[in-house]
């Protein structure tokens, strides 16, 4: 994971100086928030077997029995990777501390300075 966030960053810095020359915030956020989701469902892909699943949500402080129903779950990778229990282990600051340099802080300190 370490590997795809750093070359994911490299993109990312490109694609802000290419929108930075626009006014196009609301892109950027969408960007944002698009890209977090696919990395849920990296991570949740990654750990394959349910038995990781809910050790791996327990570990992020989900109770017991959501843990383990959410690792039941038959839904797709993408559609898990939406839902209020994984966005809300996985978010904005865990992320953050991984590597990941969000597109919308960025545009906000190179465009108001």
């Amino acid at each position: 994971m370490k590997n795809r966030l750093e070359k994911l960053n490299k993109y990312l810095v490109g694609w802000l100086g290419y929108y930075q020359l626009t006014d196009a915030p609301s892109i950027l956020k969408d960007m944002d928030s698009w890209i977090r989701r696919r990395l849920r469902m990296i991570r949740w892909k990654e750990w394959k077997k349910v038995k990781t699943k809910g050790k791996m949500l327990r570990r992020f402080g989900v109770p017991r029995p959501k843990a383990w129903e959410w690792a039941n779950s038959r839904k797709a990778y993408w559609r898990i990777a939406g839902s209020p229990i994984l966005h809300k282990t996985l978010d904005d600051q865990y992320w953050a501390s991984q590597g990941l340099k969000s597109l919308w802080k960025r545009y906000q300190t190179h465009r108001w300075t």
